[in-house]
């Protein structure tokens, strides 16, 4: 069983990734299970063509004791299984009980046992410093980290935060960073700030996904851009991410940059913006 986590801050395009690599994956023969650990409960909407019940609400509902799996897993798209962990009413309770909730039920229904997937994903919220979206690095419930970024000196500033803790349970011996996703969708589009970001935090990039309005396009039909433009070259792209992570053997405890050298990378990006766009 491949096990991956997908990191990022909000908006920065992870759930994006993750519909698309699971969809190619599935394309490509493999049973794949999305675990959507964010709070807005959207990481498999593309896949479902809308939104389902999440493990927490169904919890409120019904109760642990009668909950089964159909209760809180589907199956959408190419035959991807997918289930939302979800979470509390806005300004009520902790975000992060749902992905606690979430682990600890499918362990307790035997999902993994029972599906028996090929490939499990994990979509996992990255703007909070929290036990509970730590969660599947603290109970090794996948082999390595994803990190989904943009230019952006924000989305590079969480990035780095969450190797932070990629570090602290890598040195337990729990989980490793795989490498980098850049989504060229930010307004500032330069390989060389993502490139800098991983040489500084001994990484590598997976993969860039280009800036598309077939991914727009197809997002508004609530559908990946496999299914949506199966032929077109971003779909492609999808593909050549997905199976490149699917068989990534290279893997590292990252290096997180310190407030100074985040400061020069910011410094840098602010200089490479106006020697381009001023």
């Amino acid at each position: 069983m491949r096990k991956f986590c997908i990191y990022g801050k909000g908006g920065i395009g992870k759930s994006t990734n993750v519909g698309n690599m699971a969809a190619a994956l599935a394309e490509d023969g493999k049973k794949v299970l999305v675990v959507g650990c964010d709070p807005k409960a959207d990481s498999t909407r593309t896949l479902m063509h809308g939104k389902i019940n999440t493990v927490l609400d169904t919890f409120r509902d019904k109760g642990p004791e009668y909950m089964k799996i159909e209760d809180i897993v589907y199956e959408g798209f190419n035959g991807v299984y997918c289930v939302e962990s979800g979470g509390p009413e806005p300004g009520v309770g902790c975000a992060g009980r749902g992905v606690i909730t979430a682990v600890d039920m499918l362990d307790r229904l035997g999902v993994y046992d029972e599906l028996k997937p090929d490939v499990v994903i994990y979509d996992i919220l990255g703007d909070v410093v929290c036990g509970g979206f730590a969660m599947p690095l603290q109970k090794k419930l996948a082999e390595d980290v994803y990190i989904v970024t943009t230019c952006d000196p924000m989305a590079i500033y969480a990035a780095n935060n969450i190797c932070k803790g990629i570090k602290r349970y890598g040195n337990r011996g729990k989980i490793a960073l795989g490498g980098i996703i850049y989504n060229g969708r930010s307004v500032v589009d330069e390989p060389e700030i993502i490139n800098n970001f991983v040489k500084g935090i001994n990484s590598q990039v997976m993969g860039k996904v280009p800036m598309s309005n077939i991914i727009t396009k197809a997002e508004l039909r609530k559908q990946t851009t496999i299914e949506y433009a199966p032929d077109s070259e971003i779909a492609n792209k999808f593909r050549e991410l997905a199976n490149a992570i699917y068989e990534n053997k290279k893997t590292t405890i990252p290096t997180p940059l310190s407030e100074q050298g985040l400061d020069e990378l910011t410094e840098s990006i602010e200089e490479l913006v106006r020697r381009k766009y001023e």
